[in-house]
């Protein structure tokens, strides 16, 4: 099953209205399904402010992927991790059986 992510669309404060108009049917004619969009207001005086929209759209291939090597990078240098703290305190950690994946400490 693919993830879903939150893509955001930006829109600058000094927009005419006539191109503003344009801007929000574009987005929303290019929305996917179930996208759940929300407008926004952000900003403030100092940095200025913008109109968000937020919606949620399908992970693509290129994504998995980038973030399934990141996964098992992580999950790599977690259980690295894990085996020199082991080896630090001389203390085994092990998922006992029938306990739902518990971890179990002997030391």
């Amino acid at each position: 099953m693919s993830r879903r992510v939150k893509e955001f669309v930006d829109i600058g404060d000094h927009v005419p209205l006539d191109e503003l108009i344009e801007k929000l049917a574009e987005v929303r004619g290019s929305l996917p399904d179930h996208a759940e969009a929300e407008l926004r207001l952000r900003g403030d005086d100092v940095f200025g402010r913008r109109i968000t929209i937020t919606y949620m759209r399908d992970q693509t291939a290129e994504e998995a992927e980038c973030e399934k090597r990141y996964a098992e990078a992580e999950k790599e240098a977690k259980a690295k991790e894990l085996e020199r703290l082991q080896a630090e305190l001389g203390v085994v950690c092990y998922a006992a059986p029938g306990k739902r994946g518990k971890l179990r400490i002997v030391g």
